[in-house]
């Protein structure tokens, strides 16, 4: 049963140490997500389920455990889903095994920030391709497992909010995030199972497919939702929420 909820961008400027001399921009942003993740605490999950966008060698299942870095981001930093170290992962001489993807790297690093113990976490990447409908299947199965569960979603609305913006500025890209944040504000399963994900794709709007798990996953639930933070820096839509 699904008892929380917590949305979250993924990008890695979030570590300071990627962000460097431009990480006290994302401040409000990271303060939102450490919001979001005390909502979960106080649901009192059993278990933590993050999903996020993964590369296709890294989709699937991620048990804690699984290490992630950002030293392809210059930074030689490591992080461990559920906490702990790289080291303490893996025996004498091995290596710690298939990386998080980027996306569950920042939600571990997010995790080990805010202190996390409330629970055991466990990762999913999901890949860009996967339709809706198989999300939302997803998300359910998520939901039907024993215990508790609660979620964190990671992924970003459009980049292609400003001239500047990865993906250049299209005029689309404020219409689609307005109607995500939406959605996310007021917790409408409904409108986050209807997403475009065509239109998605050409926004370059990685949090689609998670969304859409969340979606599955909030079916029935009866859980309210509220937007902690909107914004987008650098023409990428971040938006942070909770659902509880």
């Amino acid at each position: 049963m699904l008892v929380a909820a917590a949305v979250c961008p993924s990008p890695p400027l979030l570590v300071p140490g990627v962000a460097a001399g431009a990480a006290p921009e994302l401040d409000a942003v990271r303060a939102a997500c450490s919001d979001a993740l005390g909502v979960l605490a106080a649901a009192r999950p059993e278990r933590l389920v993050v999903v996020g966008p993964a590369e296709r060698d890294r989709r699937g299942e991620h048990p804690s455990g699984t290490v992630g870095s950002f030293r392809g981001f210059g930074v030689d930093l490591d992080v461990v889903l559920g906490g702990g170290t790289a080291a303490a992962q893996a025996g004498p001489g091995e290596s710690p095994g298939r990386e998080l993807p980027a996306s569950l790297a920042v939600a571990a690093w997010l995790l080990e920030h805010a202190h996390w113990a409330a629970a055991p976490v466990s990762g999913l990447g999901v890949g860009e391709p996967l339709d809706a409908e198989r999300c939302v299947r997803t998300g359910r199965e998520i939901a039907a497992r024993a215990g508790r569960v609660a979620l964190l979603v990671m992924g970003d609305a459009s980049a292609c909010r400003s001239l500047k913006a990865p993906g250049y500025l299209d005029e689309r890209a404020a219409g689609f995030d307005e109607e995500v944040a939406r959605a996310l504000r007021t917790a409408d399963v409904a409108a986050l199972k209807a997403l475009d994900a065509e239109l998605a794709y050409e926004l370059k709007a990685a949090g689609r497919a998670p969304w859409q798990v969340l979606a599955g996953a909030a079916e029935g639930a009866g859980l309210g939702g509220e937007l902690l933070y909107e914004d987008a820096p650098y023409g990428v839509g971040y938006l942070v929420a909770a659902w509880s």
